[in-house]
């Protein structure tokens, strides 16, 4: 039963970090769209692989502390 649970919480970690990754794509491109001069498209982009990079360290913690109980 652990392992169905840990099994399930991981999965629910990884569909967390999609939503990132997406909501990272959608905050990025409107960003983008919004920018007024090329410094402000490549502060979007950079935004963007920021927030990408956070979801997934969220996730990995995650799936870090499950494996460690």
């Amino acid at each position: 039963m652990c392992g169905i649970r840990n099994g399930f919480l991981s999965f629910t970690a990884s569909v967390q970090e999609g939503f990132g990754h997406v909501k990272a794509f959608f905050v990025g491109n409107t960003m983008k769209l919004m920018a007024r001069n090329e410094k402000e498209s490549s502060e979007a982009d950079l935004h963007t692989y920021k927030m990408q990079v956070d979801a997934t360290n969220a996730a990995e913690d995650t799936k870090k502390r499950l494996a460690n109980k």
